[in-house]
């Protein structure tokens, strides 16, 4: 089975960021963007997702910083598995992860995603 790797560099007028991501690693990882929590899940993500990850990230704001993070991690997965024969879809699970309960949903199918921010408003 060849290596599953993939490098990214994603470079706008707002950020700059540089991932290195190993899909068959340990749960190594050396997460630096300047947001301490948004680095914290990252490491978590790594750590129980039993990959590898290097990451550092600068920017304007932290908004961009987050949001150019997810678009070159998306990249760097979607390099890192080429073919997808053999792996599920799609996944979820909601965790209790700290002081939090976590969920997530994973789609490795290659389709766009949408948030609607007015689900993260508090009412």
């Amino acid at each position: 089975m060849p290596e599953r790797k993939a490098t990214v560099t994603r470079e706008t007028a707002e950020t700059n960021v540089r991932v290195e991501l190993n899909v068959d690693g340990s749960g190594q990882f050396k997460i630096t963007t300047g947001i301490r929590m948004f680095d914290h899940l990252l490491a978590q993500l790594a750590q129980h997702g039993v990959f590898d990850i290097k990451l550092s990230a600068t920017g304007a704001d932290q908004h961009h910083v987050v949001e150019d993070v997810a678009i070159a991690l998306g990249k760097a997965l979607n390099q890192a598995i080429g073919e997808k024969r053999g792996i599920t879809r799609m996944a979820h699970a909601i965790v209790p992860m700290d002081e939090a309960l976590a969920a997530v949903a994973v789609d490795v199918g290659g389709e766009n995603l949408q948030c609607d921010r007015s689900i993260l408003q508090r009412g």
